[in-house]
This record gives C-alpha cells, structure tokens and sequence, in this order.
C-alpha cells in the first residue's frame, strides 16, 4: 500500500470512528463511502459504495469504505481502501 493510500486509510478510519455513535442510530447496516476523512455517500452493500468510489475517484482511487456497525467488522479489502 502506498504511502497517500495509508494516509487516506487511516484518515478515513479515524474520522469514521468518532461518527460512529451517531452513525450507528442514523445509518445502520449501511455502507459509508470515505475520502478526505468525509462521508461522501451512504449505500446498502459494500459493493454499490466501492463502484461508485472507482467511478468517482477514478484519477487516484483514494477512498475506503466502512459498515456503520457497533462491532467491528474487518471488510477486507473494502474497509481498508482502493489501490
């Protein structure tokens, strides 16, 4: 992984984290689209939120996509971001 795609990763992570709370009353079982440590977009499978992320951001692919849950899921690949 690439040093911008770690960056953009963790930043997306942590800015997701401290949403989390609401997010879980707001948007549960959702799937957030992340860039720049901002919600983009919300959708109902991991797969919709990662072809809009190409489709969107198909200069760099820097996004990740995360499911508001309380229990940490790891998405593999998906929660971690597009190379």
């Amino acid at each position: 992984m690439t040093d911008r795609l770690r960056e953009q990763v963790d930043r997306n992570y942590q800015a997701f984290q401290q949403q989390l709370p609401a997010l879980v009353i707001s948007h549960p079982g959702k799937f957030a689209l992340m860039r720049d440590g901002q919600i983009v977009e919300f959708f109902d499978t991991a797969r919709d939120a990662y072809v809009t992320g190409q489709r969107l951001f198909e200069q760099d692919k820097l996004f990740s996509v995360q499911e508001v849950t309380e229990t940490p899921v790891d998405l593999g690949f998906f929660s971690h971001a597009s190379a």
